[in-house]
Parts: structure tokens; C-alpha cells; sequence
């Protein structure tokens, strides 16, 4: 036996011990669910995006001068983060000429969560 088919019968032998489940056909599957899902982590896939998220849930609204000297990254690298995060529904921009106020969205965070429930 090749040391290829060693290691695929290991796995299996592995697999069992362990209790694995060899039968999928019970998993629905909801490719809209999955993308959204996919679509949104990829969105606060970076450790800044994390932490704007994390400062708006704890504030009403914060500028991006505000988030710049808190995150201690550059302006572009602050605004390129906000601008996914506003895209992917995480936050809402309210101009307030001749700034902008960024805010958490809590509905679609908990929209989030409750998709995150679906795995």
C-alpha cells in the first residue's frame, strides 16, 4: 500500500474513532444564507474593521478623525475600512457637513448573528 492510501486509511480509521459523521445527506443546504454569511465576514475579515465595530457599539457616533486617533492608522487606511464597512451594511454614514458621523448598524449586526446561527 502507497503511503497516499496509508494516510487516507488512517483518516478513516481516525474519523471513526472519533464519531464522525460520514452520512451528509441530512445537511439542508441555503446557498443565500451561506453567501450572506460569507459575504458579511469578509466584511470584518480585519482586525481594524473589528474594533470600529466594537468602538461605534459602545458610542453613539464617532468621526473619522476620532476612529484615526483611536486605531492609530492613517486617515485612507481608517476611511477604506469604514467604506467596506459601510457597504457591507455594518455602518451608517451620516453627513454632517463638513463631516461625516459613523454610526453601528444593530440591526443588520443582529442579522449577522442570527445567520452565524445557520452553521
Amino acid at each position: 500500500m502507497n503511503k497516499e492510501k496509508q494516510a487516507s486509511k488512517q483518516e478513516e480509521l481516525n474519523c471513526e474513532d472519533a464519531g464522525c459523521i460520514t452520512v451528509l445527506n441530512d445537511i439542508i443546504i441555503d446557498e443565500a444564507k451561506e453567501q450572506a454569511i460569507a459575504m458579511a465576514a469578509k466584511a470584518i475579515s480585519h482586525p481594524a474593521r473589528v474594533r470600529i465595530l466594537r468602538i461605534l457599539a459602545r458610542q453613539q457616533g464617532c468621526l473619522n478623525s476620532d476612529l484615526v486617533g483611536e486605531l492609530g492608522l492613517a486617515q485612507s487606511t481608517v476611511s477604506e475600512h469604514l467604506r467596506i464597512l459601510r457597504e457591507a451594511g455594518f455602518v451608517i454614514a451620516e453627513p454632517k457637513p463638513p463631516r461625516t458621523c459613523f454610526t453601528l448598524n444593530r440591526v443588520k449586526l443582529d442579522e449577522f448573528g442570527a445567520l452565524l446561527s445557520y452553521l
